[in-house]
């Protein structure tokens, strides 16, 4: 009887795993986070794939549009005293909202950390959209103090780094960042106009 038992936990167990399960996320009102791996309604959308014919989803939780994102994103940015609109903007902009991001230079997840970035604000899985979403709103505040609320020299700073943005006392010359601060910008300028 004891080793029947046994056979049922590691089968119980081991049943995910064989069978594999996708696993959907919700966020409710109130902000308590829900998950399943039954067919979902219209509130919950896809977190996890599973099993061994996954293929990376280009909706649900890798996308920037994803309802759950979108509800944390404000969430988070309103509890920091930011505006979520920047946010987004610059979540579409370093990664388009793909929680598995990387880019040439080592940036990681949804915000597009740098490791050492994700190191100092904490972030200890990149690619877990909250604590990506969560590390990048910290060093967002931490630029603009930096900067003393300059959104232009921040949002430069995030994409070049603080001491580039210092050594040229603004933004610096590089294509790559006149250029990533003016698609912030009109990002930022479109979101909050439906905010």
């Amino acid at each position: 009887m004891v080793q029947l038992r046994h056979v049922f936990i590691l089968s119980f167990l081991l049943w995910p795993a064989i069978c594999g399960a996708d696993i959907y996320r919700s966020v409710d009102g109130e902000g308590v986070i829900h998950f399943t791996n039954t067919q979902p309604n219209g509130k919950f959308s896809l977190y996890l794939r599973e099993g061994p014919d996954a293929v990376p989803s280009r909706s649900g939780a890798d996308s920037v549009d994803a309802g759950w994102m979108n509800g944390y994103v404000d969430r988070f940015s309103r509890a920091n005293d930011l505006p979520p609109a920047l946010v987004r903007a610059i979540i579409k902009a370093e990664s388009n909202g793909q929680r598995k991001a990387v880019s040439r230079k080592g940036a990681e997840g949804v915000m597009q950390l740098m490791p050492f970035t994700s190191k100092r604000m904490q972030v200890a899985d990149p690619f877990d959209p909250i604590e990506n979403i969560e590390g990048g709103i910290k060093y967002i505040k931490e630029l603009l103090v930096a900067f003393e609320g300059d959104l232009t020299n921040t949002i430069a700073a995030y994409n070049a780094g603080p001491a580039a943005v210092r050594k040229y006392g603004g933004v610096p010359p590089y294509q790559e960042t006149r250029l990533y601060v003016r698609r912030v910008m009109d990002l930022y300028r479109q979101y909050s106009a439906v905010e």
